[in-house]
């Protein structure tokens, strides 16, 4: 079996990367599965963790046949994105071990938790599209504007108006809440020039 390692730490916490590599390196030997990448990623908290995506990749290349993290948190950065990618490596066939959570995708019990966290995830979901449906709902009743802001070609002619009455680019940006570059355009578009720079 070929294993991949990976290991990750916070910015400020770098010393418990050794032990890390050691405690999985040691249970790799005792399982008789052959290293063949040593991943170590450093961040706190990182929504991208582009070290643990090569590793994916090479999953999905089938240069891998598991992965063994120290513990879970190592891995995933919420219960959404751990599962996703435990269901995309148990599609792959690439077994999955975490030391310190006794997980162990490489065995039928192993696989068939990480079934039940699925399930556990889709609750997740499903809790969480009911909450912003409610919240719409509630936006809606109190009179509140949902959605995305209207585009600032719908407020050409306020802007028209306010430029016509000498006011500065700056100031139209203002009071239409739209950036600069926006009414620069629009301006640009009204007089027919170029623009120019922001007044």
């Amino acid at each position: 079996m070929r294993a991949a390692l990976y290991a990750r730490v916070s910015t400020h916490d770098q010393q418990t990367l050794p032990l890390q590599m050691a405690e999985m390196r040691e249970y790799a030997a005792k399982r008789g599965w052959h290293v063949v990448l040593e991943v170590e990623e450093v961040g706190s908290g990182a929504r991208v963790r582009p070290r643990r995506e090569e590793l994916i990749k090479a999953a999905r290349r089938r240069k891998i046949d598991l992965i063994v993290v120290w513990r879970l948190d190592r891995w995933g950065r919420s219960l959404l994105d751990l599962i996703s990618t435990l269901q995309e490596l148990l599609s792959l066939e690439v077994g999955f071990v975490s030391l310190s959570d006794a997980l162990d995708m490489t065995t039928p019990a192993g696989r068939a938790l990480a079934g039940m966290l699925a399930v556990f995830a889709e609750f997740e979901r499903d809790i969480l599209r009911e909450r912003v449906k409610a919240g719409i709902a509630h936006a809606r009743r109190q009179g509140k504007p949902h959605g995305r802001p209207p585009s600032v070609v719908f407020r050409a002619p306020e802007a028209q108006a306010l430029f016509a009455q000498g006011l500065s680019k700056r100031e139209i940006a203002k009071r239409l809440n739209v950036s600069r570059t926006s009414v620069r355009r629009l301006i640009s578009a009204i007089d027919g020039t170029s623009g120019g720079t922001a007044a």
